[in-house]
């Protein structure tokens, strides 16, 4: 059995796409040698043109800010990213909905549904149904409905998908799963989530990770930082914290649960495949070593399907995921998801930062 840093492969389309973020993270943030500092140089006139295209995009964005809510309208709270791939932002959102919800707010999401087939009626807002699948919706708007229990409607034009769920409920706020560069949302409050990758090489897109400039985090009106991040890549005047917390190991089929200690005494000896299809599958397999639990590790593309004959012919006697993963594994065999379980985490943010977006709202 290998150690959880030793990345097995597995040839293919889907591993090349892996390969290459793997290669592009690199770039962005250990960039090493002459090659890495070349094609620094090499793409940074892109990445400059993205910047002054999200400038403009930005101020944009500030102005209809100011402009009134419409009355009757609920909030809109946007929890995103300022860098490309996983920070944290979706556990992060659905710990907020079940804090203001516990609060007696009434809650909707909209995200934009990654993954899902959205060709043809797919690209119209459509509301998620916890039972449907990732091709349907997308993994993490289905994760978040079954999580929260509360209306979530995605849809690749957010304003849309934001009047469709304000037909579908009446809501206090709605939160907008990532949408900070979306100029057609309308907004109100604008959180930006960083790790503590930081801002990477600080370039971006393709030149670096950042889908706008590091500078525009300043107009936005928090910064919360996950994790083992105590800085922010760019002083803001308002920033707060959350951690997320690994809270129990389920089978995928839902016949079987431990604490994590259990599972990890239960495990040592075994054989285990451990698989993340996230922006940054390394998190996860970094989480099983702390946690003790050893497996040979897969790292996948982000929101790539996982195929099932793949996933079947894997030796491990426990097959190990992400809840994200989890959602695109629905309705194969019995007998392979009984095989599979499910490391369940739980984002906890600081009190403050609820109490802040209280206030907030409460204007």
């Amino acid at each position: 059995m290998t150690t959880p840093h030793a990345l097995a492969q597995r040839p293919g389309p889907r591993d090349l796409r892996a390969a290459l973020e793997r290669r592009i993270r690199q770039l962005w943030f250990e960039p090493r040698g002459s090659i890495d500092a070349l094609l620094g140089l090499v793409l940074r006139p892109l990445g400059s043109l993205v910047g002054a295209v999200s400038v403009y995009r930005r101020e944009q964005i500030a102005r209809d800010k100011l402009a009134p809510r419409a009355a009757g309208s609920p909030a809109v709270v946007i929890v995103g990213n300022l860098l490309v791939g996983g920070t944290g932002k979706t556990p992060l959102l659905v710990a907020l909905a079940k804090g203001l919800t516990a609060r007696g707010w009434r809650i909707g999401v909209i995200a934009r549904g990654h993954g899902s087939d959205d060709r043809g009626t797919g690209r119209l807002p459509r509301q998620v149904l916890p039972d449907g699948t990732a091709s349907d919706f997308g993994d993490e708007p289905i994760l978040i409905a079954r999580e929260t229990g509360l209306p979530v409607v995605v849809g690749r034009d957010r304003g849309a998908a934001l009047r469709r769920l304000n037909a579908i409920e009446v809501l206090d706020v709605v939160l907008s799963d990532d949408g900070l560069q979306h100029v057609g949302l309308r907004r109100d409050i604008e959180l930006a989530v960083f790790d503590s990758r930081g801002a990477g090489n600080g370039r971006c897109l393709p030149a670096g990770p950042l889908r706008e400039p590091l500078s525009n985090a300043l107009l936005l009106d928090a910064v919360v930082l996950s994790g083992k991040a105590t800085s922010t890549p760019i002083p803001h005047s308002r920033v707060f914290h959350f951690q997320t917390v690994p809270t129990r190991v389920a089978s995928l089929d839902d016949s079987r649960y431990w604490s994590i200690g259990e599972f990890a005494a239960q495990t040592r000896g075994q054989s285990l495949d451990a698989l993340a299809g996230i922006g940054t599958p390394e998190r996860f397999f970094d989480q099983l070593a702390t946690l003790g639990i050893a497996a040979r590790c897969w790292p996948l593309a982000d929101h790539a399907p996982i195929d099932e004959g793949w996933l079947a012919s894997l030796q491990g006697h426990w097959l190990i995921m992400t809840a994200k993963d989890a959602v695109r594994c629905v309705g194969f065999d019995a007998g392979l998801r009984s095989r599979c379980v499910v490391l369940h985490i739980e984002a906890v943010p600081e009190a403050a930062l609820i109490d802040w977006l209280e206030d907030r709202l409460r204007g």
